[in-house]
């Protein structure tokens, strides 16, 4: 049977906005010391493709209904000027009363960056195995426009960005990729080089709160981005809290092996490689 494939939907939180809670003091430039906490709502819808049409209407609620906790996530990023900690608020399995244990090993873990420094330090935990992954922020060529919105009290700019998808997701996996680096060749013998993947990123942000910030792997413009659509995932800010009474301390993950983005994307793909080879092994005998 070939796996659900998870197609994150494009949709409109218009209800989210008008629902967007905003303090009303606001960042001041001079003020080193303040703090902001946002919270950010993501949802999926699924895409079941050609299994989906073998089985009944029934069937498609109850794995929807088990998937609940990968279609729809909440996040906080706590931020000052220049740190900030992305986090899920992981919740409990309808279902199981559980956490999806499965769904966990390829989501994004605890998240801190610091665009002062330009470094990112992420926990990722990979079938009971902790690493901690250092490097560089993922770099975003933003072409900025002069379109405008209005996000709860906040006026907001739209910006634009071409990326690597792969870059984007680096902590997931999909067998999609291991499909396009394995080598290939052509009718006539010549090894065919896989074409990049490549994903249009359009975030909306607002120089109201005049730090670099944003959810995931987004940074780098003149105001905290307060919605990003990357493909076909959106994220948007349905609350905001500015210089709240008790600070959290900004620390960055400090458990687990250290390794690269790029040394821990070849080792999930391994592991993945292995699984397979062991599962096709298994069929055989």
């Amino acid at each position: 049977m070939k796996s659900i494939l998870l197609k994150i939907s494009v949709f409109t939180l218009a209800f989210l906005t008008s629902m967007l809670s905003i303090n009303d003091e606001q960042v001041s430039t001079g003020v080193q010391d303040f703090q902001g906490k946002a919270y950010y709502f993501s949802k999926s819808s699924m895409d079941l493709g050609r299994w989906g049409a073998r089985i009944s209407e029934e069937q498609k609620k109850q794995v929807k209904a088990r998937m609940k906790n990968r279609l729809e996530k909440t996040y906080v990023l706590t931020f000052n000027k220049s740190e900030s900690f992305f986090k899920e608020d992981e919740k409990l399995d309808a279902m199981s009363g559980a956490t999806d244990s499965w769904g966990k090993n390829f989501a994004q873990g605890d998240s801190y960056k610091n665009v002062k420094d330009n470094a990112l330090v992420q926990s990722q935990e990979f079938y009971g195995k902790k690493f901690l992954v250092k490097d560089k922020l993922q770099q975003i060529d933003w072409q900025m426009g002069t379109e405008t919105k209005q996000i709860g009290n906040y006026t907001c700019f739209k910006a634009m960005a071409l990326l690597p998808s792969d870059d984007l997701t680096w902590y997931n996996f999909s067998w999609d990729r291991i499909r396009r680096e394995e080598t290939k060749v052509d009718s006539t013998g010549a090894t065919v080089i896989p074409e990049i993947p490549m994903t249009q990123v359009i975030a909306w942000y607002s120089p109201q709160i005049p730090v670099s910030h944003g959810p995931s792997e987004f940074w780098g413009l003149p105001g905290l981005i307060l919605e990003v659509s990357a493909g076909d995932t959106t994220m948007l800010c349905s609350k905001i809290v500015m210089n709240p009474e008790e600070k959290t301390e900004i620390i960055a993950p400090d458990k687990g092996k250290e390794i690269t983005k790029a040394d821990y994307q070849k080792t999930v793909v391994e592991k993945m490689k292995e699984f397979r080879n062991n599962r096709m092994g298994r069929s055989r005998g």
